[in-house]
């Protein structure tokens, strides 16, 4: 990371799948830095999260401010800066490769945005969260369930091209499928990407399918999962450090995060619960 008073910049690499695609992602505040022209071979999805950004492309000029999108295509020179020399200005950016946000859309081709500035609260609350959380613990399934999800939401509702249909014939049978080999591969999960191909599906409708079915998304499933069967080792006595790598969290601290989501408690506090009953 540097540091020059409030310049700071901070790339986080995310793995969509154990075996998959790298995804990087940006988390920046600026008060005076400008780039300089360039372009990336990805979509480049950013969401201001404070002060305002002017960024020159298509030769114009882009203003940003809190809790709007900015998606600029793979190729297209732009730069960027702070809008005032009062002001700073600070966002998070994901750089998506380009069949990410073409899986849910017809026609085969790059989605286009005709306006590189979007405004859409409710996708920016949720590109913002996602990021966040993303950055802090990248689970690689926890990445694939929610960044190319979010991503074909951003072109379906955004961009020039026509949505594929959410109706996934046999949703309940796939959800299932899917549901087996995640419990079956408990620390080693298979990416989504290739359960789609085995059947014969795009990765969007197979996440389509899971949440039809199954209410979440196939990480929060597979996370309860986990949550469940770490139930059963606290009881016999495991320590927390012990349970984690066993049921297939990155760590102690990932274990926490989602046990305390599911049960509300820590689980030490449940461990010790359970002990102290006996």
């Amino acid at each position: 990371m540097a540091d020059q008073g409030r310049e700071e910049a901070l790339w986080t690499r995310a793995r969509l799948g154990r075996r998959g695609p790298a995804l990087d992602l940006l988390t920046a505040r600026f008060d005076q830095h400008v780039y300089a022209p360039h372009a990336h071979d990805e979509y480049t999805v950013g969401v201001c999260v404070g002060g305002s950004e002017v960024i020159a492309y298509r030769g114009g000029r882009v203003h940003a401010g809190p809790g709007s999108i900015v998606v600029l295509a793979p190729g297209e020179i732009h730069t960027g800066g702070p809008a005032t020399t009062t002001d700073g200005y600070a966002y998070r950016a994901l750089y998506a490769a380009p069949d990410l946000l073409a899986d849910g859309v017809l026609g085969g081709g790059l989605p286009h945005f005709r306006d590189a500035l979007i405004d859409d609260p409710e996708l920016a609350a949720a590109l913002r969260r996602a990021h966040t959380e993303t950055t802090a613990c990248p689970d690689p399934l926890e990445a694939e369930s929610r960044l190319p999800w979010l991503l074909t939401a951003l072109a379906r509702r955004h961009s020039t091209a026509r949505a594929t249909s959410d109706t996934v014939p046999g949703a309940d049978g796939i959800a299932r499928q899917v549901r087996d080999r995640l419990a079956d591969e408990l620390t080693d999960p298979p990416s989504l990407s290739a359960l789609a191909t085995e059947l014969d599906l795009s990765r969007y409708q197979l996440l389509r399918a899971f949440r039809t079915s199954m209410g979440v998304p196939p990480y929060a499933w597979l996370a309860q999962h986990r949550v469940t069967r770490a139930r059963a080792l606290l009881e016999a006595g495991l320590r927390p450090a012990e349970v984690a790598g066993l049921v297939g969290f990155a760590d102690q601290a990932h274990l926490t995060r989602w046990f305390r989501r599911v049960l509300g408690v820590t689980p030490a506090a449940y461990r010790n619960s359970v002990q102290d009953a006996r």
